[in-house]
């Protein structure tokens, strides 16, 4: 009898273990509206899934009752306890009405320090937003300051194609992150399945001899491209009267045509175009035939006005019905900014982009051409729409963006990355962050808030702090004490919950000509943009220092290298003419006095 009764138990225990129980549901904004692509975390398995287009779900598990935790980018994360026999429906707050929209994105952030207001720079009829240069901090009062990580690379090669038309550049124009982005200086692949890779030096500041330089470097994974996941790419391509032009629209055609030759069966393509008006141009195709494609791209042609904002919709509305949630869906935007019919100044934009990023759609800009660029319109595109940011100016720049450097740009490896570090007070007296300037105008009732950056495979990012080193005692004492500690925060694609990785950066200061070529390539570049930027802590440095560090340091092989010194060498020239008319003219005004 003993054993029969054991024999039931056991059977009665094993049928409870093999039940299989559904969890459905549903979840909706404030406005009764169906949210997609809500990340669900379900806590007993440590798995994550996702709504579909209705805001629906449903999701198998062995237990009766669960806890999911529901997360949307704009939306307040949301944790509850669930009953499989019951029906959920769940509610998010939206965070964009109340704060997300009216809060304007920062780049870098020192908490408590008063921020400056920002104008607009214009240049014939290209438009820049001003950058508020970072000033220096007192680091007993403000230890800690945060910046968030991108990988958009535009202004260098803007800043090449002024230069190269013998032109000065627009000091905002020069965005000094973007042009040190642009080389992937350093990169050491992460070990150990890591996603970053963390390194930093201590080095001389050939500018300064009182200061000294902080150099960050974050290392990103690389991707196998054989097995990065299908690719669900809309081009939405501007074919507006604006884009007839050499260096527009047949530049991008011929860019898009060399992207679409690497692309395989398993990823799809579709193009939006706007001129005029608005219209899918090619329905969703596989990378297999590619000969339709490339004949879709061949017969663009430019004409009529730029609808902007009716376009940026309808590509995502396309992009939304061809999700893939096991797949990378980004929009590839290609324009010189010129939105003049819908919504066309920042703000306005930024708002509309910043509700459709909650797709889960990446978003890359590639801006041309010149006379009318709105520089400062696509960056906005960019910062707010999760992606990121390049200029094309010449097809050697598109082939270097759409195909040598394809998973760098289209394929992320983390999200809402941005960095906090802590300097010691007591070996570090001031800080500045170099690059990573804000820009736009913070009003007095507006919250700070910073914006995390996407980061694709395989990029390197550097970082540059100027520092003034504490007066300090005990030599030995000093060289125990860590400069600084860095925490890198990020989420990766395929998961809700944000993760860090605290680095502390070691006194291993060395002289700069003793530090490593790609670093020392790094502070001349620094140097070059602190120049064109005209910025006020450079009071005593010369383009020809420039060439100097740069030419040290130069890998003869490396075509980019060799390239911005024969740059460097321009940019002398232009700049020097421009201080002889200078002191030619103050000479004049002298003798007339």
């Amino acid at each position: 009898m003993i054993k029969v009764i054991t024999t039931t138990f056991c059977l009665l225990l094993l049928a409870n273990a093999n039940c299989q129980y559904y969890i459905r549901g549903q979840v909706k904004d404030e406005k009764d509206q169906p949210l997609q692509n809500v990340k669900i975390y379900m806590h007993s398995t440590r798995l994550l899934y996702t709504t579909g287009v209705s805001g629906g779900f449903g999701i198998t598990t062995s237990l009766l009752n669960d806890s999911l935790t529901f997360n949307l980018q704009g939306f307040e994360t949301k944790t509850v306890q669930v009953k499989s026999n019951v029906y959920q429906e769940v509610v998010l707050r939206s965070l964009a009405t109340s704060s997300n929209i009216q809060k304007q994105k920062l780049l870098s952030l020192t908490k408590d320090l008063n921020q400056q207001n920002g104008l607009k720079w214009f240049v014939a009829d290209e438009s820049y937003s001003n950058l508020i240069e970072n000033d220096f901090v007192n680091t007993s009062k403000f230890p800690n300051t945060t910046f968030a990580v991108r990988v958009d690379k535009a202004s260098y090669s803007n800043v090449r194609r002024f230069i190269n038309q013998n032109s000065l550049v627009p000091p905002y124009a020069v965005r000094i992150e973007e042009m040190l982005n642009y080389f992937n200086f350093n990169y050491k692949e992460p070990k150990d399945n890591k996603v970053f890779n963390i390194e930093s030096q201590l080095t001389s500041c050939p500018w300064n001899s009182e200061h000294e330089l902080l150099l960050l470097n974050l290392s990103a994974k690389k991707l196998n491209l054989d097995k990065v996941p299908p690719g669900n790419f809309v081009f939405l391509i501007d074919v507006s009267g604006s884009m007839d032009a050499p260096n527009r629209l047949p530049l991008l055609k011929g860019g898009f045509q060399l992207l679409v030759k690497n692309l395989r069966q398993q990823d799809t393509v579709s193009i939006v175009i706007y001129g005029g008006s608005v219209g899918v141009w090619l329905q969703p195709t596989s990378g297999s035939e590619k000969q339709k494609i490339l004949k879709a791209i061949e017969e663009l042609t430019p004409g009529g006005s730029t609808p902007g904002e009716a376009a940026i919709k309808t590509a995502y509305t396309l992009a939304k019905s061809t999700f893939n949630k096991k797949g990378n869906n980004r929009i590839i935007l290609a324009t010189d900014g010129d939105f003049n019919v819908g919504q066309a100044n920042e703000k306005e934009l930024e708002e509309m982009i910043t509700d459709e990023r909650q797709t889960g759609i990446y978003l890359t800009c590639l801006g041309v051409g010149m006379g009318n660029y709105k520089d400062s319109k696509i960056e906005t595109l960019a910062r707010n729409g999760n992606g990121n940011f390049a200029y094309i100016d010449d097809i050697k720049e598109a082939e270097k963006v759409l195909v040598t450097e394809f998973t760098q740009n289209l394929y992320t490896v983390a999200n809402d990355v941005y960095v906090n570090i802590k300097f010691n007070p007591d070996v570090i007296d001031e800080y500045r962050l170099i690059g990573y300037d804000n820009k736009k105008s913070i009003s007095d009732n507006s919250s700070l808030e910073l914006e995390g950056g996407e980061i694709g495979s395989a990029n390197g990012i550097t970082a540059v702090f100027e520092i003034q080193p504490a007066t300090y005692g005990d030599e030995n004492d000093f060289l125990r004490k860590g400069i600084a500690t860095v925490t890198l925060n990020y989420q990766k694609p395929e998961e809700l919950m944000p993760e860090k990785l605290i680095y502390t950066c070691p006194q291993n200061f060395e002289e700069l000509k003793d530090i490593s070529n790609d670093l020392k390539f790094a502070t001349a570049v620094t140097m070059f943009g602190l120049i064109l930027r005209q910025s006020k802590y450079l009071a005593e440095a010369e383009l020809s220092n420039v060439a100097l560090i740069a030419r040290e340091a130069l890998n003869p092989q490396d075509y980019l290298q060799n390239e911005f010194l024969d740059l460097v060498e321009k940019a002398k020239k232009l700049y020097d003419k421009r201080k002889k008319r200078k002191g030619k003219k103050i000479k004049e005004e002298t003798i007339e006095n």
